[in-house]
C-alpha cells in the first residue's frame, strides 16, 4: 500500500539525485510503517518548467524549485507515524536536492482499506487474512 509520488521540475535533478530520493522514500515508508518492502512504491512525476507555477509565476522564469509530494496510507495509521513520514520525505528532498525547505509542500491520503486492492482483493480482506495466518502460526500446536 504505502505509495509516494513527488512532483518534480524536470531537468532539475540528475539520476543520482532520482535514484537516491526513490530508494531513501522507499526506506523510510518501510520503516516508518514496518512496512513489507516488496508493498513500497515510489515514482517521481517530472513536469516541464513551463507547466510548474510557485508563488504566481512559471518556475521557467522564476526559478523557484519547490517540490511536491503527496503519498497514500491505509486509514487506521496513526498520526504520528503520518508526521514522521511527512518530515521525512521533506527532510529527503532538501538533503537529495538541496532545495529550499520551506519552499516543498506535501499531504497524506489516508484510504480506507476496503477501498484499496492489493492483487485485486480488498486490503481489507488481505489483512485479516494475514492475521489469522499470524494467529495461527503463533498458536502451539495441540
Amino acid at each position: 500500500m504505502p505509495i509516494v509520488n513527488f512532483h518534480l521540475v524536470e531537468g532539475l535533478t540528475t539520476p543520482a539525485q532520482d535514484e537516491r530520493l526513490l530508494i531513501g522514500a522507499c526506506q523510510l515508508y518501510a520503516e516508518v510503517l514496518k512496512a513489507p518492502m516488496e508493498r513500497v512504491r515510489a515514482f517521481i512525476t517530472p513536469h516541464k518548467a513551463t507547466h510548474f507555477a510557485v508563488a504566481g509565476g512559471l518556475v521557467a522564469h522564476n526559478g523557484l524549485d519547490a517540490p511536491y509530494f503527496d503519498f497514500i496510507v491505509l486509514d487506521g495509521r496513526p498520526l504520528d507515524e503520518r508526521h514522521r513520514l511527512l518530515r521525512g520525505f521533506t527532510e529527503l528532498l532538501v538533503d537529495t536536492l538541496g532545495v529550499r525547505r520551506e519552499l516543498v509542500r506535501g499531504s497524506c491520503r489516508r484510504v480506507e482499506p476496503q477501498d484499496w486492492a492489493i492483487g485485486g482483493e480488498p486490503a481489507s480482506v488481505i489483512r485479516k487474512d494475514e492475521v489469522a495466518a499470524r494467529a495461527a502460526r503463533s498458536t502451539p500446536p495441540p
